[in-house]
């Protein structure tokens, strides 16, 4: 029986739509977050539209993933659930934007915390139980900068970066335990109310041009996709539109390259900012990479 214990989510709209394929399947769940409001919405939204009689009612907890101090005792009250966790899926995930000399410091730690620290920390909290059981497996829910840095991202995509190493290591690590290790790497989550209002033929294509292609990958996409990666054990997965795809091939396989093109889309950028003012320059920003 899946029993995923979700962290503090990157994405509300993926954090609800992940619960609801898993709770849907019949998934013990654990949820947490920070908010219990924001928690007990959830749980109503789930239990609404499910039979009670196929479902098992999640169970709540709250958990600041950034508050690393209380991760561990957090992780024993989980674990007391239902004596052992057989998915933990992590998902946590703060974002910053902007000029690496105008980020402070702390905040940069701050964004580490996040992003780094709260998912190993309960991850390596997690990690007993399953290898004293010998099976399970843990899921990261990351992004595609954890695979290519651009301009104005740099704490966030360094956080990423970490990540992506840490898990790497930790998937060679568990094989002799019949652990799994999961990443899943989507690149710009797109909200749904950045979607055209439906009403005609043309409203169509636009709407699917723009999930598609413009405004990056759907929470349900990203949900779905999770599903399948711990229904067949996917080690990787790279959610990413034909672009940005190639950015993270080019950057590893012509780095000179990769780094000509982001440079010079980055002076591109300042120049539209001095010339035409900062309300165009947010105009011709596609999110691809966001």
């Amino acid at each position: 029986m899946l029993r995923p214990a979700g962290a503090f989510l990157q994405h509300e709209t993926v954090c609800e739509e992940c619960s609801r394929v898993f709770h849907t399947g019949g998934a013990r769940l654990v949820l947490c977050g920070r908010t219990w409001e924001k928690l007990e919405a959830l749980y109503d939204a789930l239990i609404s539209v499910t039979d009670p009689s196929m479902t098992y009612a999640p169970k709540l907890i709250l958990l600041d993933i950034s508050d690393i101090n209380c991760i561990r005792d957090v992780a024993k009250e989980i674990l007391n659930c239902y004596g052992c966790v057989d998915i933990l899926i992590n998902n946590a995930s703060m974002k910053v934007k902007g000029a690496v000399q105008s980020i402070s410091l702390e905040l940069d730690k701050k964004i580490m915390d996040a992003n780094y620290f709260g998912p190993i920390t309960l991850t390596k909290a997690i990690l007993p139980n399953m290898i004293s059981r010998r099976t399970g497996q843990i899921v990261l829910i990351n992004s595609i900068q954890g695979k290519i840095g651009i301009p104005f991202r740099a704490a966030y995509a360094a956080s990423k970066h970490a990540a992506v190493g840490f898990f790497d290591c930790l998937r060679a690590e568990m094989e002799e335990f019949d652990i799994s290790v999961s990443t899943v790497n989507p690149t710009f989550i797109c909200s749904y109310h950045r979607q055209p209002a439906p009403g005609n033929w043309e409203a169509s294509i636009w709407k699917f041009f723009f999930r598609k292609v413009a405004y990056g990958v759907h929470p349900v996409d990203v949900a779905e996709e999770v599903l399948r990666t711990v229904s067949r054990k996917k080690r990787e997965v790279l959610m990413a539109n034909p672009i940005p795809r190639a950015a993270v091939y080019i950057r590893t396989f012509f780095p000179e390259l990769f780094f000509a093109i982001v440079a010079s889309e980055y002076l591109q950028r300042k120049y539209l900012l001095w010339r035409h003012g900062t309300k165009l320059l947010l105009l011709l920003q596609v999110p691809l990479l966001m």
